[in-house]
């Protein structure tokens, strides 16, 4: 930029820091093409803000491909002055998908592992929602529009039981799904930090951290409330 505007480097830099201009930066976006973005949009927010009497809605969703890395070498713990390390290099020792159903107003989860996430095992954990949500509610599912969702047995399934309530969000459009917002902490705080030698060692750990970042504190009384989710101790962050 400076050679072509025949000007100095730091005469650039002014200019970029008096105007707020980074140029390193480049932000992402999609749009939805779902020609029933708003109406769908809409329906969500609405059960977020104003949600029905005597309903639990829950945000599901399976966070899949959950990999358990093995670290060529253990990392370095955070220090003053030396940021915490982590290898590059790994070794694969397979993968395992997380469901999950959030009750966005108390933060509270239900949720379970699985080896796969077909239509069988979204079923399972349906079934497990029904058993573990309290009797006497209308349960609205917040859900995208992943195929398993909608297959053939899962619809049937959910014909019979008018409890069920599902909403899906718009195509293209998962961060509605507050659920989301929990995978990406259960991501960056378990996941990526960690080093396993198996999976049954990576389903610990997540075990452990639902464990954890669920709180047990008492309902909101309708108020709208993002969940929050605690860290893990600096003893397990280092473990």
């Amino acid at each position: 930029m400076a050679r072509h505007a025949g000007i100095s480097s730091s005469t650039v830099q002014r200019i970029w820091s008096r105007n707020d201009l980074k140029p390193h930066v480049v932000r992402t976006f999609k749009l939805s093409n779902d020609p029933k973005f708003e109406e769908k949009f809409w329906e969500v927010i609405g059960l977020y803000l104003n949600p029905p009497e005597k309903v639990l809605v829950l945000c599901c969703d399976e966070k899949s491909q959950c990999q358990a890395l093995e670290r060529s070498q253990p990392g370095l713990p955070l220090a003053p002055r030396h940021p915490r390390t982590q290898t590059r290099d790994y070794r694969r020792h397979g993968t395992v998908t997380l469901f999950a159903a959030l009750n966005y107003l108390e933060g509270t989860l239900i949720s379970r592992t699985e080896q796969h996430h077909t239509h069988v095992e979204w079923l399972r954990f349906l079934k497990q929602i029904e058993r573990e949500a309290p009797r006497g509610l209308t349960l609205h599912l917040i859900a995208d529009n992943y195929a398993t969702h909608k297959h053939a047995a899962v619809r049937a399934w959910l014909a019979k039981r008018p409890r069920f309530v599902v909403h899906f969000t718009s195509t293209g459009s998962s961060w509605l799904n507050l659920v989301e917002r929990f995978f990406a902490d259960l991501t960056g705080d378990v996941i990526r930090a960690g080093s396993f030698t198996s999976v049954p060692d990576l389903v610990r750990d997540i075990k452990a951290y639902l464990a954890h970042a669920t709180p047990t504190r008492g309902p909101t009384n309708g108020r709208l409330r993002a969940p929050t989710f605690s860290r893990r101790s600096n003893e397990h962050a280092q473990r």
